[in-house]
């Protein structure tokens, strides 16, 4: 193997945080009450993992950023195989966190299974 295969992407902390949102199971739980579409790439439940991620990386950027902070992370190993930063734009955000909004407003979600156990 020579030194141009290797490709070196960050994980800080978050490689822990993806792990314990995997164990508890946050995205099969979104996945399960928002549906996964035939086509999608990346699911509503991987959006909010995302969101989770991006908002436990101590940034605080517009939406339309949202992007630009996974581009030097190993987004594959954190989120799921063959997502990539541009995929996580603010227009698959604000979809995913308009209909969980509803979802709330209409009480056809129940905010208990997503505590701790």
């Amino acid at each position: 193997m020579s030194s141009g295969d290797i490709q070196v992407q960050n994980l800080d902390h978050l490689g822990i945080v993806a792990g314990i949102i995997d164990e508890i199971g946050i995205v099969e739980i979104i996945d399960e009450v928002l549906g996964v579409y035939p086509g999608e790439r990346v699911t509503a439940g991987q959006v909010v993992k995302s969101i989770l991620l991006n908002g436990l990386g101590f940034v605080s950027r517009a939406l339309y950023l949202f992007s630009q902070f996974f581009e030097d992370k190993a987004t594959e190993h954190l989120l799921g195989e063959g997502i990539r930063p541009e995929q996580l734009n603010d227009d698959k955000v604000g979809r995913v966190m308009d209909k969980l909004y509803l979802k709330l407003a209409n009480r056809e979600l129940d905010p208990t299974p997503l505590r701790l156990k």
